[in-house]
């Protein structure tokens, strides 16, 4: 059901079960222009080292090519998608050394060889996203994207740390998901001291079950490098990419790495791609942005009470809220659902339109009495054990990588100050992402400086595609990316704010990505467009 957004999971980090916002950036350096320039720029940049690295291990990719063969049965992708394998290097500076290997899969292009223009990469976001469920839009014939299926092969692939890919792990995968986790938001000085225990150990749990060694190299450079050998084992002289919310981010720090080599880019409800966001400031940007949209998720809820009888005014569907929410906190819904779980299951509303039915039931049902439909859409299934380790090994890459990619604050006292400021007016999210990002003010490697965004020489017009009240990734991001990518156009979409727009139907969008992806074609000017429809009960 997501494989058309970034990917969201309830995490178990400290207390708060929270959704892995997509939304992350970083960088961990300055990184080279492209093509030939390779090396000359990664010096300018003092990365001379990993970048002839990256171009090593590239023009070994492309020599190697990849062996497409029949996806292994378990994981779950049917024919004519095939799997296959890539090798990198754990550490661009060290080309010969240690290398890991990255699944990727792959669908041919629906039409003719004529018609065919290259491989289409996807990334859907995380950090700790997997990507592998990319073609099987094609084989569900996904309307949306029947267009560039004629034209593209659709490539999804699990980044460095990510399912497949040297899996990285954090805490036993039963222990991460288990339930009732304590109140994100602290009654005391004592429930504080409580959470930062748990990041902490979290922190050095990361250390180790994966090894410093690998946390180091998890950072969004190593991914736009193992993107770049990906596109030359494809055979592809040029990159044509899709990124959705981190993957914007991605993206991002490609075209600033590799300017030369990209040919199309659409990014997807963007990551503010400023060094000063990446990701302290990121994190409570957001913050605000989910109180926003929470509350446009209530005025809807009220104006169709007589579908789900849970009040007529924002005031009175929030007020429900807060009495569930207490509830929860006095006695756990059947025992394992308490205000982390809560939020958990109810962020994924203003994360996503196609939530707002589907969580509004299960609250109405709650309401009138039905308690069991609350526990079976929040509570964690531990039978699930495959899904378990799925999401605990999405929170430990969002969390290496995230931590590793940028400086965090080390003063529990910045921390304390600006979350208590901020839960003050936006009491929704703000405690509960500040807990899940916490292990990175104790992280055990050494943090990067991200990449400073910007044009290079040979990067094409971008097309870029926001939301303007998105809350994963406020609109802000979009404009940011606008400004650093010379010639790139903007689409905005008024009005709404569901995560990850170019999935969803908006006659107004979808034709303007189809163009731009099949003749390279882009508007004279930015573009705003009216919502796509609102959801209806």
């Amino acid at each position: 059901m997501r494989e058309t957004r970034p990917k969201w999971r309830t995490t178990a980090l400290g207390s708060a079960g929270v959704l892995i916002t997509a939304t992350l950036i970083s960088g961990a350096v300055a990184a080279p222009a492209s093509g030939a320039n390779t090396q000359a720029g990664a010096s300018r940049h003092g990365q001379d080292r990993a970048s002839v690295g990256a171009a090593i291990a590239a023009a070994r990719a492309a020599k190697a090519g990849i062996d497409w063969a029949d996806c292994p049965a378990d994981w779950g992708i049917a024919k004519p998608v095939q799997c296959g394998w890539v090798s990198v290097p754990l550490d661009y500076t060290k080309p010969n050394g240690k290398q890991i290997k990255l699944a990727v899969d792959h669908i041919g292009n629906t039409g003719t060889k004529a018609e065919r223009q290259g491989a289409l990469v996807y990334n859907p976001g995380g950090p700790g996203g997997s990507g592998m469920r990319f073609p099987l839009r094609v084989t569900t014939k996904n309307p949306i994207w029947a267009n560039a299926a004629k034209a593209y092969d659709f490539v999804g692939f699990d980044p460095r740390g990510v399912g497949h890919s040297a899996p990285i792990s954090c805490m036993d995968p039963q222990e991460f998901v288990k339930a009732p986790k304590m109140d994100p938001v602290p009654d005391s000085e004592a429930d504080k001291r409580a959470q930062r225990k748990l990041a902490r150990e979290y922190a050095e749990g990361c250390a180790e079950r994966t090894g410093k060694a690998m946390l180091a190299q998890m950072t969004t450079p190593n991914t736009v490098r193992d993107l770049d050998v990906i596109r030359a084992a494809l055979g592809e002289k040029k990159l044509n990419y899709l990124g959705v919310s981190y993957g914007t981010y991605i993206g991002a720090v490609y075209g600033t790495m590799y300017p030369g080599h990209v040919r199309r880019m659409v990014v997807d409800s963007v990551v503010n791609p400023s060094r000063e966001k990446i990701w302290y400031e990121a994190n409570l940007d957001q913050d605000i942005a989910f109180e926003g949209r929470w509350k446009d998720w209530e005025d809807w809820v009220a104006a169709n009470d007589a579908a789900f009888h849970l009040g007529t005014t924002r005031a009175a569907v929030q007020a429900k809220w807060l009495e569930l929410r207490a509830t929860a906190k006095k006695n756990p819904i059947g025992g394992v659902v308490g205000p982390a779980e809560l939020i958990g299951f109810f962020q994924s509303a203003p994360y996503y339109d196609s939530s707002w039915v589907p969580v509004a039931t299960v609250f109405s049902k709650y309401v009138a009495g039905d308690t069991q439909a609350l526990v079976d859409a929040a509570a964690p299934d531990l039978s699930d054990t495959a899904g378990n380790i799925s999401s605990e090994n999405g929170n430990a890459v969002y969390t290496a990588v995230e931590c590793t990619d940028a400086k965090w604050p080390t003063s529990w006292t910045k921390w304390d100050k600006d979350n208590t400021a901020l839960n003050k007016n936006y009491p929704f999210m703000t405690w509960a992402n500040a807990w899940l990002n916490l292990p990175c003010a104790t992280w055990p490697v050494k943090q990067q400086t991200p990449v400073e965004v910007r044009t290079g020489k040979g990067l094409p017009g971008v097309l870029i595609v926001q939301s303007e009240r998105d809350a994963a990734t406020p609109y802000e991001g979009g404009v940011e990316l606008h400004k650093r990518f010379k010639g790139s156009r903007l689409i905005t979409e008024k009005d709404a704010g569901s995560h990850g727009v170019t999935g969803l139907v908006n006659p107004c969008i979808n034709p303007r990505v189809d163009a731009y992806l099949l003749t390279g074609q882009l508007d004279k000017a930015d573009v705003t467009c009216t919502p796509h429809a609102t959801p209806k009960p």
